[in-house]
């Protein structure tokens, strides 16, 4: 949630023309890691996409000049995708201010830009959408429950989005809508319901499940033949 919450507020400063989701991010984390080109089917696979889908992606990060796409060394049908000069720069730069939006206190507020790199091609693994984080932001909040402005602070998220997920939420029943103020027509209170927090916490445990690889502190030590 920390990662996610100041990515999106890196998102919102970002040059529209410039700016990712958190799937193009994670897709450039994702071959900012890799140690070799990875064919634009196993990123579809490792973000759980359609093939179009990852086509959009992979097209748009190429015309900004992130991702370089050739044909696959012992099969030219395959399409591969490595991370550009520029791209890597940019990925460390978004990385960089991701890290420095974490506030102290929050969850990995000593962590790296490099494993915010780590963290990222990990999270990409798993999509989330508008809707669970509002759900997870909930989850965590005091009673289950929270105001728009909390979960649009909590989150990150710009407030129409974040209205816009609870309607939604809100007609599948994962939440429930009061008035926390009877004088105030905008005064909504957000809840979970007892199905909400079922989701809730399916999403939570799919993100638990979730590995950030480590680097090794100490070189492994040769094999004699």
């Amino acid at each position: 949630m920390s990662i996610r919450r100041a990515y999106n507020l890196v998102r919102q400063s970002v040059e529209p023309s410039r700016r990712l989701t958190f799937e193009g991010f994670s897709i450039l984390c994702h071959l900012e890691v890799s140690e070799v080109p990875v064919k634009t089917s196993d990123i579809a696979d490792y973000q759980g996409a359609l093939r179009p889908t990852m086509t959009h992606r992979t097209n748009h990060l190429a015309e900004l000049g992130f991702i370089e796409r050739g044909e696959g060394p012992t099969d030219r049908r395959n399409i591969v995708c490595s991370i550009s000069a520029a791209g890597s720069e940019y990925v460390h730069d978004l990385a960089a201010r991701t890290c420095a939006c974490i506030a102290s206190g929050q969850s990995l507020a000593r962590t790296n830009p490099e494993r915010i790199i780590k963290y990222a091609d990990a999270m990409g693994s798993l999509y989330c959408a508008a809707g669970d984080l509002v759900l997870l932001g909930l989850l965590g909040s005091k009673d289950r429950t929270s105001t728009v402005t909390g979960l649009v602070d909590k989150l990150g998220l710009l407030q129409p989005t974040v209205s816009m997920s609870v309607s939604a939420l809100a007609k599948e029943g994962l939440v429930t809508r009061e008035k926390s103020n009877p004088y105030s027509a905008r005064s909504l209170c957000v809840r979970l319901t007892d199905e909400g927090y079922e989701h809730a916490n399916a999403v939570a445990d799919r993100i638990s499940q979730l590995v950030v690889h480590r680097r090794s502190r100490h070189p492994k030590p040769d094999v004699a033949e």
